[in-house]
């Protein structure tokens, strides 16, 4: 088990909302929903599925490390 109170469970935290932001992105009722707003709380949503969606090699490249990490070496 990850605990979020640790550096490795952040990591694994923002990965796992960054990757859900960039897939609910490309779902056209969610995207309307929730990725309307770009400023104040609901911002965040929309930042973390661009980071998502501009750098999806180096977010899949983190998430394969980070799952190898978790599984094997934790």
């Amino acid at each position: 088990m990850t605990n979020v109170y640790s550096f490795d469970g952040i990591l694994v935290f923002g990965l796992l909302f960054i990757c859900t932001c960039a897939y609910l992105k490309k779902v056209p009722r969610m995207n309307a929903w929730l990725l309307s707003e770009k400023r104040g709380v609901w911002g965040v949503f929309y930042k973390a599925a661009v980071i998502g969606t501009r750098l999806h090699a180096a977010v899949a490249l983190c998430c394969v490390s980070m799952a190898f990490y978790v599984l094997f070496i934790k």
